[in-house]
């Protein structure tokens, strides 16, 4: 019998991160709103780069085990500017991120600041790590195998 050690945490970021490496490739329009996901004992981190960004345009949601970030960047021109070089993406930008069943979404929570929008989840008491008490001779019950 082959055991191997599998967190399902990692497992999904490294998902994520080779849809972000296709992306960055030119095969997807996701890579405008780069993302970091820390996982830590209580909880998972992500972190989006979204510099410029009105606050007030951001939506964070979760639905059926995806959580979506939305931003809006706007035109920022007067009515006697006339543009020569144009560089920076304006429009919507979305994010998709499909949650692990250990994480708890109705718990998360979100803070933008310095243009990184800042995303926790909690991890479901029943996913965190727990000790195990062994038993001692004369104190077990039988068990079966």
């Amino acid at each position: 019998m082959l055991l191997t050690a599998i967190d399902p945490f990692i497992q999904e970021f490294e998902r994520q991160f080779d849809r972000l490496t296709r992306q960055a490739a030119g095969q997807g329009g996701d890579a405008l709103m780069p993302m970091d996901g820390i996982r830590r004992a209580d909880d998972v981190v992500l972190r989006f780069d979204l510099p410029g960004i009105d606050p007030g345009s951001i939506e964070v949601t979760v639905d059926r085990g995806v959580l979506s970030v939305t931003a809006r960047r706007e035109e920022e021109f007067g009515e006697n500017e006339r543009v020569f070089v144009r560089e920076r993406v304006m429009g919507a930008f979305t994010r998709r991120v499909y949650l692990s069943e250990h994480l708890d979404p109705d718990a998360i929570e979100a803070g933008y600041d310095n243009g990184v929008l800042t995303v926790r989840i909690p991890v479901l008491e029943r996913a965190k790590p727990r000790k195990v008490a062994i038993q001692r001779s004369g104190q077990q019950k039988a068990i079966k195998s």
